[in-house]
């Protein structure tokens, strides 16, 4: 069986013992996979999902690309350096378990309600985590390669990039995953907190109502989204950059 079959499969397991619970067991306060459905393909039909959907992927995006960029300078910077990562863990240690609720509250208070504090908020509570894993890869580069290459007469540049460089993408593949999956689930919170649109907002108002359907659809419309972009973008990304793998 192909490794596609094999996830589509589990999925659709997973449905399947869902429904099959609520079929024999009626549990109230949990709707079936058939009525969660029809409710995502009545509000997308409505354009009110589409508007929330995308408020939330810019958001999701853009704070995932800051919080990966400024996660692989420092990671950078730390693990190359034993004396910046001295002076630095400290403060890195205080922002990895800072709780995430605390810094929402805290930027919203200190920046207002608008999308500065929100991206604000997220890139602090993801960029720590991306700093711990890109450091823990510059640490593991292998220096021997690197010298090889320059007893060969390599340039710097090239040394960087067809040495160094491809040794730190499966730690990039880690960032990227984690950080995706995390984010999103922090972008969530900050909008029902703050936000006056968005996945997060919307949950807010069913969560009012108790529409545990309404719930239900919208969380799955955005996890469909996730594994969409997971089977079009990061899988054919790991297996170009782990081709060389036996």
């Amino acid at each position: 069986m192909s490794p596609g079959m094999a996830r589509l499969g589990s999925i659709l397991a997973f449905f399947f013992c869902w429904q099959a619970v609520v079929w024999i067991f009626a549990p109230e306060l949990l709707p079936g996979p058939i009525a969660v459905s029809e409710r995502l393909i009545s509000q997308w039909r409505s354009g009110e999902l589409p508007g929330h959907l995308l408020v939330t992927l810019a958001r999701v995006f853009g704070s995932f690309l800051i919080a990966m960029f400024i996660g692989f300078l420092v990671g950078m910077l730390m693990g190359g350096s034993r004396r910046a990562d001295l002076a630095l863990d400290g403060l890195l240690t205080i922002f990895l378990n800072i709780p995430a609720l605390v810094v929402i509250i805290l930027c919203f208070l200190w920046f207002g309600l608008n999308e500065g504090a929100v991206v604000i908020a997220v890139v602090l509570n993801k960029a720590p985590t991306m700093t711990v894993i890109f450091r823990e890869g510059v640490r593991a580069v292998d220096k021997d390669l690197l010298e090889v290459g320059e007893v060969y007469g390599l340039s710097r540049g090239r040394r960087f990039f067809a040495l160094y460089l491809p040794q730190l993408y499966p730690y990039f593949l880690a960032a990227a995953r984690s950080g995706l999956a995390l984010v999103w689930k922090i972008v969530l919170v900050v909008e029902l907190l703050g936000c006056s649109d968005g996945l997060g907002f919307q949950l807010g108002v069913f969560f009012q109502y108790f529409d545990i359907t309404g719930i239900l659809s919208y969380t799955f419309a955005f996890v469909l989204l996730i594994l969409l972009i997971e089977a079009v973008i990061m899988r054919p990304w790991e297996r170009a950059v782990t081709r060389w793998r036996p």
